[in-house]
Protein backbone atom coordinates (compact mmCIF):
# COMPACT_ATOMS: atom_id res chain seq x y z
CA UNK A 1 0.00 0.00 0.00
CA UNK A 2 1.24 3.45 -0.93
CA UNK A 3 0.67 6.63 1.04
CA UNK A 4 -0.29 9.67 -0.56
CA UNK A 5 3.30 11.11 0.18
CA UNK A 6 6.13 11.38 -1.96
CA UNK A 7 8.14 9.27 0.79
CA UNK A 8 9.18 5.72 -0.14
CA UNK A 9 7.90 3.49 2.22
CA UNK A 10 10.07 0.40 3.62
CA UNK A 11 8.60 -1.92 0.83
CA UNK A 12 9.50 0.61 -1.98
CA UNK A 13 13.20 -0.08 -1.44
CA UNK A 14 15.37 -3.07 -2.98
CA UNK A 15 17.63 -3.70 -0.25
CA UNK A 16 17.34 -3.69 2.92
CA UNK A 17 18.80 -1.42 5.51
CA UNK A 18 22.01 -3.10 6.93
CA UNK A 19 22.04 -4.87 10.48
CA UNK A 20 25.65 -5.02 10.58
CA UNK A 21 28.50 -2.82 10.65
CA UNK A 22 31.57 -3.55 8.73
CA UNK A 23 33.74 -1.48 10.18
CA UNK A 24 33.90 2.06 11.68
CA UNK A 25 36.29 5.08 13.48
CA UNK A 26 37.05 8.46 13.48
CA UNK A 27 39.93 9.75 11.88
CA UNK A 28 41.80 12.50 13.41
CA UNK A 29 42.40 15.24 10.28
CA UNK A 30 43.84 17.70 12.08
CA UNK A 31 43.26 21.24 13.59
CA UNK A 32 41.32 18.79 16.66
CA UNK A 33 38.76 17.47 13.94
CA UNK A 34 38.13 13.69 13.89
CA UNK A 35 35.55 12.64 11.08
CA UNK A 36 33.14 9.62 12.00
CA UNK A 37 32.88 6.57 9.58
CA UNK A 38 31.10 3.82 9.12
CA UNK A 39 31.53 1.15 6.41
CA UNK A 40 29.08 -1.43 5.14
CA UNK A 41 27.92 -4.02 2.38
CA UNK A 42 31.26 -6.08 0.72
CA UNK A 43 34.90 -5.34 2.00
CA UNK A 44 36.18 -6.73 -1.25
CA UNK A 45 33.71 -4.90 -3.17
CA UNK A 46 33.40 -1.53 -5.17
CA UNK A 47 34.24 1.07 -3.12
CA UNK A 48 31.53 4.35 -3.15
CA UNK A 49 31.52 6.99 -1.00
CA UNK A 50 28.60 8.66 0.13
CA UNK A 51 28.74 12.25 1.08
CA UNK A 52 25.99 13.98 2.69
CA UNK A 53 23.79 16.91 2.46
CA UNK A 54 24.01 20.20 4.52
CA UNK A 55 26.41 21.03 4.99
CA UNK A 56 25.75 19.51 8.30
CA UNK A 57 23.61 16.78 7.74
CA UNK A 58 25.47 13.75 8.35
CA UNK A 59 24.76 9.92 7.82
CA UNK A 60 22.47 7.18 8.54
CA UNK A 61 22.72 3.76 8.16
CA UNK A 62 19.72 3.91 6.15
CA UNK A 63 21.95 5.65 3.46
CA UNK A 64 23.59 2.37 2.55
CA UNK A 65 20.33 1.01 1.16
CA UNK A 66 21.16 2.81 -2.37
CA UNK A 67 23.55 0.24 -3.05
CA UNK A 68 23.85 -3.39 -3.52
CA UNK A 69 25.67 -5.23 -0.46
CA UNK A 70 26.82 -8.13 -1.99
CA UNK A 71 28.45 -5.74 -4.97
CA UNK A 72 29.62 -2.37 -3.31
CA UNK A 73 31.85 -1.46 -0.58
CA UNK A 74 30.20 1.54 1.21
CA UNK A 75 31.63 4.15 3.17
CA UNK A 76 29.42 7.08 4.99
CA UNK A 77 31.23 9.57 6.94
CA UNK A 78 29.97 12.72 8.52
CA UNK A 79 31.27 15.96 7.59
CA UNK A 80 33.92 17.71 9.79
CA UNK A 81 31.91 19.34 12.85
CA UNK A 82 28.20 17.25 12.16
CA UNK A 83 26.71 14.15 12.68
CA UNK A 84 29.27 11.97 15.00
CA UNK A 85 32.13 13.53 13.81
CA UNK A 86 33.79 15.43 16.84
CA UNK A 87 33.85 19.04 18.00
CA UNK A 88 30.32 19.14 17.11
CA UNK A 89 28.56 22.26 15.82
CA UNK A 90 25.31 21.25 17.87
CA UNK A 91 26.94 21.13 21.23
CA UNK A 92 25.65 22.73 24.12
CA UNK A 93 28.97 24.15 25.08
CA UNK A 94 29.46 27.43 23.27
CA UNK A 95 33.58 26.82 23.08
CA UNK A 96 32.86 22.93 21.31
CA UNK A 97 30.45 24.80 18.74
CA UNK A 98 33.23 27.27 17.78
CA UNK A 99 35.85 24.50 17.51
CA UNK A 100 33.70 22.58 15.37
CA UNK A 101 33.79 25.68 13.24
CA UNK A 102 37.02 26.44 13.06
CA UNK A 103 38.79 25.04 9.94
CA UNK A 104 35.73 23.68 8.43
CA UNK A 105 35.83 24.91 4.81
CA UNK A 106 35.75 23.01 1.36
CA UNK A 107 39.12 23.00 1.10
CA UNK A 108 39.45 20.94 4.41
CA UNK A 109 36.72 18.65 3.58
CA UNK A 110 38.29 17.42 0.51
CA UNK A 111 41.26 16.77 2.42
CA UNK A 112 39.20 14.92 4.70
CA UNK A 113 37.78 12.50 1.85
CA UNK A 114 41.59 12.20 0.55
CA UNK A 115 42.53 11.26 4.38
CA UNK A 116 39.77 8.78 4.57
CA UNK A 117 40.38 6.98 1.01
CA UNK A 118 43.91 6.72 1.66
CA UNK A 119 43.21 5.52 5.58
CA UNK A 120 40.89 3.05 3.81
CA UNK A 121 43.52 1.65 1.27
CA UNK A 122 42.10 2.62 -1.77
CA UNK A 123 44.29 2.93 -4.99
CA UNK A 124 41.77 2.74 -7.38
CA UNK A 125 38.89 5.79 -8.48
CA UNK A 126 36.17 5.24 -6.44
CA UNK A 127 32.67 6.05 -7.00
CA UNK A 128 31.10 9.39 -5.56
CA UNK A 129 27.53 9.62 -4.44
CA UNK A 130 26.32 13.08 -3.15
CA UNK A 131 22.81 14.51 -3.38
CA UNK A 132 22.01 18.55 -2.12
CA UNK A 133 25.26 19.93 -0.75
CA UNK A 134 26.68 16.98 -1.34
CA UNK A 135 26.70 17.21 -5.17
CA UNK A 136 28.59 20.35 -4.66
CA UNK A 137 30.93 18.81 -2.50
CA UNK A 138 31.32 16.11 -4.57
CA UNK A 139 31.84 17.99 -8.17
CA UNK A 140 34.16 20.07 -6.11
CA UNK A 141 36.26 17.26 -5.14
CA UNK A 142 36.31 15.78 -8.71
CA UNK A 143 37.58 19.18 -9.98
CA UNK A 144 40.57 18.82 -7.76
CA UNK A 145 40.98 15.28 -7.73
CA UNK A 146 39.40 13.90 -10.99
CA UNK A 147 42.04 10.59 -11.04
CA UNK A 148 40.49 9.83 -7.59
CA UNK A 149 37.13 9.25 -9.55
CA UNK A 150 35.06 6.44 -11.24
CA UNK A 151 31.75 7.74 -11.64
CA UNK A 152 29.73 10.42 -10.32
CA UNK A 153 26.72 10.05 -9.35
CA UNK A 154 24.46 13.10 -8.32
CA UNK A 155 21.16 14.53 -6.88
CA UNK A 156 19.40 17.69 -6.14
CA UNK A 157 22.00 19.72 -7.69
CA UNK A 158 23.10 22.56 -5.69
CA UNK A 159 25.47 25.12 -7.31
CA UNK A 160 26.11 27.33 -4.61
CA UNK A 161 26.04 30.52 -5.95
CA UNK A 162 24.33 33.57 -4.61
CA UNK A 163 21.21 33.43 -7.02
CA UNK A 164 20.90 29.94 -5.94
CA UNK A 165 21.17 30.95 -1.85
CA UNK A 166 18.65 33.68 -2.58
CA UNK A 167 16.38 31.77 -4.55
CA UNK A 168 15.86 29.55 -1.26
CA UNK A 169 16.99 31.84 1.68
CA UNK A 170 16.14 35.38 0.49
CA UNK A 171 12.84 35.46 -1.40
CA UNK A 172 11.27 38.23 -1.04
CA UNK A 173 11.84 38.79 2.77
CA UNK A 174 13.36 42.60 2.38
CA UNK A 175 9.81 43.86 1.59
CA UNK A 176 7.50 40.84 3.25
CA UNK A 177 5.95 43.04 6.15
CA UNK A 178 4.24 45.09 3.32
CA UNK A 179 3.93 42.43 0.72
CA UNK A 180 4.00 38.96 1.82
CA UNK A 181 2.60 37.31 -0.97
CA UNK A 182 5.10 38.80 -3.56
CA UNK A 183 5.27 37.05 -7.02
CA UNK A 184 7.55 39.27 -8.59
CA UNK A 185 10.29 37.93 -6.79
CA UNK A 186 11.03 34.01 -7.80
CA UNK A 187 11.38 31.63 -4.85
CA UNK A 188 10.37 28.68 -2.79
CA UNK A 189 8.44 31.44 -0.50
CA UNK A 190 5.55 31.26 -3.58
CA UNK A 191 5.64 27.17 -2.37
CA UNK A 192 5.48 26.96 1.21
CA UNK A 193 4.44 30.65 2.53
CA UNK A 194 3.42 29.21 5.90
CA UNK A 195 7.12 27.49 6.51
CA UNK A 196 8.42 30.82 4.84
CA UNK A 197 6.78 32.70 7.24
CA UNK A 198 8.15 31.28 10.33
CA UNK A 199 11.22 31.56 8.75
CA UNK A 200 11.06 34.95 8.16
CA UNK A 201 9.54 36.34 11.63
CA UNK A 202 12.70 35.33 13.90
CA UNK A 203 14.44 38.39 11.53
CA UNK A 204 13.45 41.98 12.49
CA UNK A 205 12.39 43.82 9.51
CA UNK A 206 14.82 45.82 9.27
CA UNK A 207 17.69 43.12 9.22
CA UNK A 208 15.65 41.15 6.09
CA UNK A 209 17.53 42.65 3.52
CA UNK A 210 20.11 39.90 4.01
CA UNK A 211 18.67 36.79 5.46
CA UNK A 212 21.86 34.76 5.73
CA UNK A 213 23.87 37.26 7.56
CA UNK A 214 21.17 38.30 9.55
CA UNK A 215 20.79 34.63 11.00
CA UNK A 216 24.82 34.50 10.95
CA UNK A 217 24.45 37.63 13.62
CA UNK A 218 22.29 34.99 16.10
CA UNK A 219 24.34 31.79 15.52
CA UNK A 220 27.63 34.08 16.14
CA UNK A 221 25.97 34.99 19.43
CA UNK A 222 26.19 31.80 21.57
CA UNK A 223 24.28 33.94 24.58
CA UNK A 224 21.39 35.42 22.06
CA UNK A 225 17.74 34.93 23.31
CA UNK A 226 16.64 34.04 20.03
CA UNK A 227 19.50 31.05 19.31
CA UNK A 228 17.29 27.99 19.88
CA UNK A 229 14.12 29.49 17.85
CA UNK A 230 16.45 30.88 15.33
CA UNK A 231 17.94 27.26 14.72
CA UNK A 232 15.39 25.68 14.47
CA UNK A 233 13.56 28.18 12.10
CA UNK A 234 16.87 27.85 9.68
CA UNK A 235 16.72 24.19 9.68
CA UNK A 236 12.37 23.75 9.84
CA UNK A 237 12.26 25.70 6.63
CA UNK A 238 14.45 23.34 4.78
CA UNK A 239 13.09 20.45 6.57
CA UNK A 240 9.43 21.05 5.21
CA UNK A 241 10.20 22.21 1.51
CA UNK A 242 12.40 18.74 1.09
CA UNK A 243 9.24 16.78 0.58
CA UNK A 244 6.45 17.21 -1.77
CA UNK A 245 4.47 16.07 1.32
CA UNK A 246 5.78 18.14 4.24
CA UNK A 247 6.89 16.26 7.07
CA UNK A 248 8.43 16.75 10.24
CA UNK A 249 11.97 15.19 10.20
CA UNK A 250 15.29 15.11 12.45
CA UNK A 251 15.26 19.07 12.20
CA UNK A 252 13.20 18.48 15.35
CA UNK A 253 16.03 17.15 17.20
CA UNK A 254 17.74 20.68 19.31
CA UNK A 255 21.55 19.37 19.13
CA UNK A 256 21.10 17.90 14.99
CA UNK A 257 19.61 21.73 14.63
CA UNK A 258 22.05 23.37 16.11
CA UNK A 259 24.60 21.63 14.33
CA UNK A 260 22.64 21.76 10.35
CA UNK A 261 21.90 25.65 10.91
CA UNK A 262 25.76 27.17 11.87
CA UNK A 263 27.37 24.56 9.44
CA UNK A 264 25.19 25.93 6.39
CA UNK A 265 24.78 29.39 7.45
CA UNK A 266 28.89 29.21 8.03
CA UNK A 267 29.16 27.81 4.51
CA UNK A 268 26.90 30.29 2.72
CA UNK A 269 28.06 33.47 4.15
CA UNK A 270 31.52 32.03 2.56
CA UNK A 271 29.88 31.28 -0.92
CA UNK A 272 30.51 27.29 -0.01
CA UNK A 273 34.42 28.21 0.18
CA UNK A 274 34.00 27.66 -3.49
CA UNK A 275 36.51 30.19 -5.45
CA UNK A 276 38.23 31.88 -2.26
CA UNK A 277 36.10 34.09 -0.04
CA UNK A 278 33.84 35.49 -3.11
CA UNK A 279 30.35 34.68 -2.31
CA UNK A 280 28.96 35.15 -5.93
CA UNK A 281 30.71 32.65 -7.86
CA UNK A 282 30.38 30.10 -10.64
CA UNK A 283 33.26 27.69 -9.90
CA UNK A 284 31.53 24.46 -10.39
CA UNK A 285 30.05 25.37 -13.80
CA UNK A 286 33.67 27.00 -14.73
CA UNK A 287 35.73 24.38 -13.61
CA UNK A 288 33.47 21.67 -15.88
CA UNK A 289 36.04 20.42 -18.53
CA UNK A 290 37.97 19.01 -15.35
CA UNK A 291 35.45 16.41 -15.02
CA UNK A 292 34.24 15.99 -18.93
CA UNK A 293 36.18 12.15 -18.87
CA UNK A 294 33.79 11.12 -16.40
CA UNK A 295 30.35 9.26 -16.53
CA UNK A 296 28.21 11.51 -14.74
CA UNK A 297 24.60 10.35 -13.69
CA UNK A 298 22.35 13.08 -12.43
CA UNK A 299 18.81 13.10 -10.70
CA UNK A 300 17.27 15.88 -10.41
CA UNK A 301 13.09 15.99 -8.48
CA UNK A 302 11.01 18.25 -10.99
CA UNK A 303 9.51 19.90 -7.64
CA UNK A 304 12.47 20.58 -6.24
CA UNK A 305 12.11 23.69 -4.41
CA UNK A 306 15.75 23.44 -1.99
CA UNK A 307 18.10 23.18 -5.40
CA UNK A 308 15.31 23.89 -8.26
CA UNK A 309 15.54 22.17 -11.34
CA UNK A 310 17.68 24.69 -13.40
CA UNK A 311 21.06 23.83 -11.47
CA UNK A 312 20.50 20.76 -12.71
CA UNK A 313 20.11 21.88 -16.13
CA UNK A 314 22.87 24.22 -16.36
CA UNK A 315 25.15 21.79 -15.22
CA UNK A 316 24.21 19.53 -18.04
CA UNK A 317 23.92 21.87 -20.37
CA UNK A 318 27.87 22.93 -18.91
CA UNK A 319 29.17 19.75 -19.52
CA UNK A 320 27.59 18.69 -22.94
CA UNK A 321 29.42 21.88 -23.73
CA UNK A 322 32.48 21.03 -22.55
CA UNK A 323 32.00 17.67 -24.94
CA UNK A 324 31.23 15.45 -22.12
CA UNK A 325 31.89 11.55 -22.32
CA UNK A 326 28.72 10.48 -20.72
CA UNK A 327 26.06 12.47 -18.88
CA UNK A 328 22.59 10.73 -18.18
CA UNK A 329 20.17 12.64 -16.74
CA UNK A 330 16.86 11.58 -15.27
CA UNK A 331 14.08 14.18 -13.97
CA UNK A 332 11.81 12.56 -10.99
CA UNK A 333 8.47 13.48 -10.47
CA UNK A 334 9.66 13.88 -6.48
CA UNK A 335 10.80 17.27 -4.59
CA UNK A 336 14.93 17.20 -3.28
CA UNK A 337 14.76 14.70 -0.40
CA UNK A 338 16.63 11.30 -1.58
CA UNK A 339 13.96 9.46 0.26
CA UNK A 340 11.15 10.75 -2.25
CA UNK A 341 10.27 7.16 -3.93
CA UNK A 342 10.71 7.75 -7.73
CA UNK A 343 14.26 9.84 -6.83
CA UNK A 344 15.01 6.68 -4.46
CA UNK A 345 14.49 4.29 -7.18
CA UNK A 346 16.10 5.72 -9.68
CA UNK A 347 19.08 6.49 -7.90
CA UNK A 348 19.28 2.33 -6.48
CA UNK A 349 18.96 1.76 -10.27
CA UNK A 350 21.64 3.92 -11.63
CA UNK A 351 23.90 1.80 -8.72
CA UNK A 352 22.91 -1.52 -10.19
CA UNK A 353 23.38 -0.77 -13.48
CA UNK A 354 26.64 0.81 -13.42
CA UNK A 355 29.05 -1.94 -15.41
CA UNK A 356 31.24 -4.21 -12.88
CA UNK A 357 34.82 -3.80 -13.42
CA UNK A 358 36.14 -5.77 -16.61
CA UNK A 359 38.73 -7.76 -14.38
CA UNK A 360 37.37 -10.38 -11.87
CA UNK A 361 38.52 -11.34 -9.01
CA UNK A 362 40.01 -7.11 -8.93
CA UNK A 363 41.32 -5.87 -5.67
CA UNK A 364 40.16 -2.64 -4.94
Amino acid sequence: MHHSNSAADDQDWKYSEPDELVNDGWLPVGSGHEIYWHEYGTPHGEPVMFLHGGPGGGTKPKQARFFNPRRYRIILFDQRGCGKSRPNAGDKNSDTAAAALKDNTTDHLIKDIEALRSHLGFKAPIHMFGGSWGSTLALAYAIKFPQCVKTLILRGIFLCRQRDLDYFYQGNAATYNARPIDSSVSGAHLFYPDAWKKYVSVIADKDRGNMVRAYAKIFDNPAHPDLERAVKAWSGWEDVTSNLAPEEGGHANPQFARAFARLENLYFMNGGFLDGKKCDNNYLLDNVRKIARLPIYIVQGRFDQVCPRYQADELVAALREANAKSVKYIVTTAGHSQYERETMQALTKIMDDLSSPARPGHKY
